[in-house]
């Protein structure tokens, strides 16, 4: 299995001596084991790392997170915690918002 491009992956991604990948200081291999796979992680540091860099990029109030992307409720309140907007394209997706 080839390495995977470490900008890839996210900011608190570490791999431990032997070659363990951890986000946020959870063992990926941990998080299989008790919730099994396929599973998708994701790392609310790093989520509102990009936040607050769009928001000093575009302008308070001006970065717009695509729902279409990826939307749950903690999402929804994470980019509104954030202060970012947020853009719905359906009656699904504005009932999250």
């Amino acid at each position: 299995m080839s390495a995977i491009p470490r900008h890839l992956l996210p900011d608190t991604a570490t791999v431990d001596a032997e070659g363990r990948l951890s986000i946020g200081g959870v063992d990926l291999l941990d998080l299989a084991a008790e919730h099994g796979t396929p599973l998708f992680v994701y790392d609310e540091a790093h989520l509102r790392a990009r936040c607050r860099e769009a928001s000093a990029a575009f302008g308070d109030g001006l970065a717009i997170y695509a729902s279409k992307a990826f939307l749950c409720r903690a999402m929804a309140r994470l980019v509104d915690e954030e202060g970012l907007r947020l853009d719905v394209a359906t009656g699904g997706e504005l009932h999250v918002a």
